[in-house]
């Protein structure tokens, strides 16, 4: 990933920079107004930050990417597997307030120019996706609960069954979260794994010195991608780990679950 540097700085995928025809990123937690716990870019309502002060730093995150932030799509995620698809009629829902935001969603997809599809995180992982023929693209938000359903697999298969767009096409970006160096997991969620997966390998890691689980989301997401026929080489991971680098992206883990929320974003140019 490479920065943009700005106020209000943001992330690019630097294999998605020669797509024109697109604007993505991936925020960070500099450049806002909000005071700690979420300072300072913290951009989620459902925190108990300031109602004003994270309007503030969308306006701003807004003013960074260049996209009006009445264009962008909003969603009330649950860590859940439900596929929204965005119209024109939809843009500016859960912008500037969480009552209008998307129900229970934590995809979106579209083939309409000037909508940005953008979710949020602070440890889940944040997935973007794009296909270059079918120009369609998708945003997810997967923590482990969504990794196991099969979450990036479920956006795939709606932009395949809406959109016709043929799995070796679709681009997808995987962003910065929670990583196997830091993610902690017991018995119910190696227990969710071998149930979605059929196995732990490469998936469950006991690398450090108190044998304790550790989970690689990057690895099972980009692993159920694959297996729904998504191209290796079209897949980018960040490999950031959120709690590692708690400076400059909010991690729940890191923050005992007192914290902001970053977000990634993609939408088709007018």
């Amino acid at each position: 990933m490479r920065q943009i540097k700005h106020n209000t700085p943001f992330f690019v995928f630097d294999k998605w920079e020669k797509y024109k025809e697109i604007t993505h990123f991936v925020t960070t937690r500099h450049g806002g107004v909000s005071e700690e716990p979420y300072l300072s870019l913290n951009i989620g309502f459902g925190t108990e930050d300031s109602h004003e002060l994270v309007l503030k730093n969308r306006h701003l995150m807004a003013q960074s990417v260049g996209i009006p932030l009445e264009s962008f799509v909003m969603l009330n995620q649950v860590h859940g597997v439900s596929v929204a698809v965005a119209s024109n009629e939809m843009k500016g829902l859960g912008a500037l307030d969480r009552e209008s935001a998307i129900h229970a969603t934590d995809a979106i997809i579209s083939n309409q120019s000037g909508i940005c599809l953008f979710i949020m995180a602070a440890d889940c992982v944040p997935l973007l996706f794009y296909d270059p023929i079918k120009k369609a693209i998708g945003a997810a938000h997967a923590g482990w609960r969504g990794t196991v359903n099969q979450m990036a697999a479920a956006t795939v298969q709606k932009m395949h069954d809406v959109f016709d767009c043929n799995y070796e096409n679709i681009r997808v970006a995987i962003g910065p979260s929670i990583g196997p160096c830091c993610y902690h997991v017991g018995g119910e969620v190696i227990d969710h794994i071998l149930r979605s997966f059929g196995t732990t390998d490469e998936l469950i890691s006991f690398e450090n010195n108190d044998s304790s689980a550790y989970f690689n989301l990057w690895r099972a997401n980009q692993l159920q991608l694959m297996n729904m026929g998504i191209l290796t080489e079209n897949i980018a991971i960040a490999e950031l780990c959120t709690c590692c680098n708690h400076i400059d992206f909010y991690s729940s883990r890191f923050s005992k679950g007192i914290t902001g929320r970053f977000g990634a974003g993609i939408m088709l140019n007018n």
